[in-house]
């Protein structure tokens, strides 16, 4: 009876730390939102390709006036954000709680960082003149980086639930984890094509 009783204990823990084959993590309804997000996004490129092909001198001299440093910065912070975030996920499959929360704080904290740097990059614009009235560039950019501000800050608080349901309940709900991860990861995959488009593209 013991050994038939370690062997159950051994099948759902290894149930815990290995997905189920297929399985697809988080809420189908998240990924219905992430999809409609990303196709919401995706006409606002087509339209900034379009527009920047019909005017690539005013792109080019709007985009010179970026600062380059504070956006590489912020897609360091989001990347190692979704890496603590990924950690997070694993550690709390795996059924360690204590391990799962402290990599989820850790990611709370450098999301976090985000809208702060991102304030020191638009204050100065603003300041200096810059708004999305100046020409069609920053018109594209202040919208598209503020919605994906928006998208940011709902993620914070999307994490902080996920911070809480780790912390509180006696056996956290993996699926809501997931959930969480994965609009996380949406976010940072945004920013990773707004930093393209902006800052890099010539």
């Amino acid at each position: 009876m013991t050994d038939v009783a370690e062997g159950r204990a051994d099948d759902l823990s290894a149930s815990r730390r290995d997905p189920v084959p297929g399985h697809v993590p988080g809420d189908p309804s998240m990924w219905f939102f992430v999809i409609g997000d990303l196709f919401i996004f995706g006409l606002y490129f087509i339209g900034y390709i379009y527009y920047r092909g019909q005017n690539p001198d005013l792109f080019l001299r709007s985009q010179a006036r970026l600062n380059v440093d504070i956006g590489a910065i912020n897609t360091v912070v989001l990347l190692t954000s979704s890496l603590f975030v990924v950690l997070g996920a694993t550690a709390a499959r795996a059924g360690n709680s204590a391990e799962a929360l402290r990599r989820f704080v850790i990611a709370l904290a450098l999301g976090a960082a985000f809208p702060v740097l991102k304030a020191f990059e638009w204050i100065p614009e603003i300041t200096a003149g810059i708004t999305p009235g100046t020409n069609l560039f920053f018109m594209f950019y202040f919208v598209m980086t503020g919605l994906h501000l928006c998208h940011v800050l709902l993620g914070l608080v999307i994490l902080c639930f996920v911070i809480r349901n780790l912390k509180t309940a006696a056996q956290p709900k993996i699926s809501f984890v997931e959930t969480g991860a994965t609009y996380w990861h949406m976010v940072d995959v945004l920013w990773l094509v707004l930093f393209a488009a902006f800052y890099l593209m010539r």
